[in-house]
């Protein structure tokens, strides 16, 4: 597979602040890329240095074999949709779409050429009857799509959205992560998709791309993001994994919440982890089996979720466990306020990280 974005050495920093350090990355042609990372992880910076909005310090962008930091961002063969959609709200949807064909640099293309372009794209993104409507007469959705074709209609051969549904409602940026995929995948071209959400990132991404404080925490699929993260740093951000610090004796983590049993690491482990949904909540009587570990904590409180109810249950040194149930096959699970309860997960459902 093509290599459609390479990065070497990159590195921008803003006065004593570095954004981006020494960050390597390579992107495939073809793929829809989610970009996580949380608020200050340098996201925004490296979409925007992709772009030519900013200047590496140090480093090399290139875009489909051709080396282009220092080339001005419209000469670079990008679309980029921003959050706020950045649409022209004196022209109509048509005008706001065709405004890249009739205003770029060296554009020769024929009215009517313009024109057919302009109508597929229209239509491809399901806006067909609204070539007339000015912006503030469609919806949130609707101007989405405007912005996005927009972009299309230029034929990038790499697309950056930054936080593209952020400014949607909850419905519909439901809808507009299928149909942003499907679209990508009849034009065939890249996305890079900036988000600060986890969910969304892990839904919409072929490869997910998480970033810690200006380096790449993680490269893969949704699902080894999500079940083997390759760090605490990831792992914390993913916002679903209890972290216990600690440090290994024989052959157990030994942390303030007790002792786990552990088998022989790789590397020597500073930080244990087990998923919200791996953990059952018992009886304090049970015994745990063998290939379990078990810890107690006081039941505090819930929160409903819709698919799921999220419990929370203090340990004796005060910290909290969380403990999510999925709702899909059974009833909502009732627990004492201030009772104790066994706390218990699956020996080989725990990550170490060093």
């Amino acid at each position: 597979m093509s290599t459609i974005l390479q990065l070497a050495g990159v590195t921008k920093t803003y006065g004593t602040l570095t954004a981006l350090d020494r960050l390597d990355l390579a992107l495939p042609a073809g793929r829809y890329v989610s970009l996580l990372g949380p608020s200050g992880s340098g996201k925004t910076t490296l979409l925007r240095v992709i772009a030519g909005f900013e200047e590496p310090d140090v480093g090399s962008v290139t875009i489909a074999g051709r080396r282009v930091d220092g080339t001005p961002a419209h000469r670079r063969g990008i679309g980029f949709v921003f959050q706020n959609f950045a649409l022209f709200p004196h022209l109509t949807v048509e005008k706001n779409v065709a405004f890249g064909l009739e205003n770029g640099e060296g554009r020769t293309m024929a009215a009517g050429e313009i024109r057919d372009r302009v109508r597929a794209m229209i239509d491809l993104v399901g806006l067909k009857g609204l070539e007339g409507r000015g912006v503030a007469q469609i919806s949130g959705g609707q101007r989405q799509r405007v912005a996005l074709a927009r972009t299309l209609v230029t034929e990038p051969r790499l697309v950056l959205l930054d936080e593209p549904l952020g400014a949607l409602d909850a419905n519909l940026r439901m809808r507009m992560r299928d149909e942003l995929r499907a679209i990508r995948e009849r034009l065939g071209v890249t996305f890079l998709h900036v988000t600060g959400s986890e969910t969304e990132a892990l839904a919409m991404g072929d490869t997910v791309i998480v970033l810690d404080r200006g380096r790449i925490g993680q490269i893969g699929d949704g699902d080894t993001v999500y079940n083997r993260p390759a760090s605490r740093a990831v792992a914390r951000f993913l916002n679903c994994y209890n972290l216990f610090d600690g440090s290994l004796e024989g052959a157990a983590f030994v942390s303030a919440a007790g002792r786990f049993p552990v088998a022989a690491p790789e590397r020597r482990p500073v930080c244990y982890g087990v998923r919200y949904d791996r953990i059952a909540v018992r009886d304090p009587a049970a015994a745990p089996a063998a290939d379990e570990v078990r810890i107690e904590g006081a039941f505090v409180a819930s929160e409903y979720t819709g698919a799921s109810v999220l419990s929370f249950f203090a340990l004796p040194d005060g910290r909290l466990v969380e403990v999510e149930d999925h709702l899909s096959h059974r009833a909502p699970p009732s627990y004492e306020p201030q009772r104790r309860y066994g706390l218990v997960w699956k020996r080989d459902d725990a990550l170490l990280f060093s």
